[in-house]
């Protein structure tokens, strides 16, 4: 009998793409693209320089173990202002907000279908977008499957609510400070530039989400047999649908605080030059002030914070970690000879394939690192020096690497979050691959129109680097 083929832990998978990074400082030429520096006082590749090392260097597995360690200190500010923004979120939750306001949507919409999967959808979109939540709908999945089991659908209904909100929220994504503000510091443009055509294209591709869920939920309404869960029990069998708290005053303004602070983190960010450090600062000042109005004790608050961080802290190992992948490249001397490599076919076609082409790499990347931020800071680095080679606008590449990042989300089975999701609800990844397969093509095919139009109309060169006379 066959056995079953087990996904290794991502840990596993970013040191085994580490040791493969090492190995390959051994096999490939090593060499630089000359370079020059721009008004930012960084440095940028000049395309057609690329030249081999005169002097190659030879890393050991010594130099690896260094490695990672060396890693944790370059992310240290990504990593412990995910640890602060997770702390703060279980804050939130403890008071009840979030449960509240996903109960008033499910007592207001529970009864119309369509309007109640277009704003779930809608919400957890925004929320992604926003401020990067993903593990936190976990609790509310046996809500969603417990309303749907109600109305006679399935928990492929619920399922497809939660992940195509999640992913489609990540991928085009505003402001997510895990994956946009950390690529565009890294391709540097200014963070949040270009917001405008994020903002434009959030509703469409939120409907084209809607449009596939709720296409399959009005089969499965009208023939029960066309369920892709009929083979499959469900999970709340014999049980009452939970309770939630009812959406009161306070509630409403711990609500109206979070938006306030979102307010602010914009205005910090475009007039002040705020980062990581003052968004941290920001957030820890929001979880004081819920803390209050949420009445909980100085000891249950700094207990839901602690609580927060540890579920986080595997996220922050996996940020650290993927970061020592491209420190590996960098002291090998061959992550100039991976962008050269990478630029040369993408360079035989047009600067809108060539975007195209990265949106497809940051995809097919995501299987092997889940994790947005640490996707960011390996493959932005590369990315950035490509698009520079092939005339693709850096806002151009920080936009291919959020569609390959938040769509891909959805069905990689290295993602913990979908894995979390999938089995609260009692659905087999299998079945939902069939089912989200069909939403990636619709999602891709329409990602891919937006690099190809965004390049042709030049979108972020007015925020491209410029080197110095």
């Amino acid at each position: 009998m066959a056995k079953t083929l087990k996904v290794p832990h991502t840990l596993v998978l970013l040191l085994g793409m580490m040791l493969i990074a090492l190995i390959s400082t051994w096999v490939i030429p090593q060499g630089f693209f000359d370079t020059a520096t721009t008004e930012s006082g960084r440095q940028v590749v000049l395309p057609g320089t690329y030249h081999i090392a005169q002097e190659s260097v030879h890393l050991t597995p010594w130099d690896l173990l260094k490695a990672i360690p060396r890693a944790f200190a370059a992310a240290q500010d990504v990593i412990f202002f995910v640890m602060i923004v997770g702390g703060v979120l279980a804050i939130a939750r403890a008071t009840g907000t979030v449960d509240a306001l996903i109960g008033r949507l499910l007592e207001k919409h529970g009864d119309k279908p369509q309007k109640l999967i277009f704003m779930v959808v809608f919400c957890f979109a925004i929320a992604s977008s926003a401020i990067g939540t993903a593990g936190e709908y976990i609790p509310f999945v046996l809500i969603l499957v417990a309303l749907c089991k109600a109305m006679k659908l399935d928990a492929m209904t619920a399922v497809g609510m939660i992940i195509a909100g999640y992913g489609i929220g990540y991928g085009v994504s505003a402001f997510n400070p895990f994956t946009v503000l950390i690529a565009q510091q890294i391709a540097e443009v200014p963070v949040y530039s270009g917001i405008w055509l994020r903002f434009a294209i959030f509703v469409p591709f939120v409907l084209i989400g809607f449009h596939h869920v709720w296409s399959y939920t009005k089969k499965v309404q009208l023939d029960p047999n066309a369920s892709m869960m009929k083979d499959v029990p469900c999970p709340l069998a014999g049980q009452t649908q939970p309770s939630y708290p009812q959406l009161n005053g306070r509630h409403q303004a711990v609500l109206a605080t979070f938006i306030i602070t979102l307010v602010c983190a914009v205005w910090g960010i475009a007039t002040q030059g705020w980062y990581l450090y003052e968004l941290g600062g920001l957030f820890i000042a929001w979880g004081i002030i819920i803390s209050i109005l949420g009445k909980l004790s100085a000891d249950e608050a700094a207990n839901r914070f602690i609580e927060g961080v540890s579920d986080l802290v595997t996220t922050a190992v996996l940020i650290g970690v993927a970061r020592g992948i491209a420190l590996i490249l960098e002291d090998g001397q061959i992550l100039h000879t991976i962008v050269n490599g990478l630029s040369t076919p993408l360079s035989y076609v047009a600067a809108e394939i060539s975007a195209v082409g990265m949106l497809l790499i940051q995809t097919l990347l995501n299987m092997f690192i889940p994790s947005g931020s640490g996707q960011a800071y390996v493959t932005m680095p590369l990315m950035v020096p490509v698009g520079d080679l092939v005339g693709v606008p850096r806002q151009v590449a920080v936009l291919a690497y959020q569609f390959g990042d938040g769509f891909s989300n959805m069905i990689v089975p290295t993602n913990a979050v979908l894995m979390g999701i999938l089995g609260m609800a009692g659905v087999p990844y299998t079945h939902w691959f069939r089912f989200c397969l069909p939403l990636m093509a619709k999602l891709m095919f329409a990602a891919a129109t937006v690099l190809v139009l965004a390049v042709m109309f030049g979108y972020g060169l007015d925020v491209q680097p410029q080197l110095v006379s």
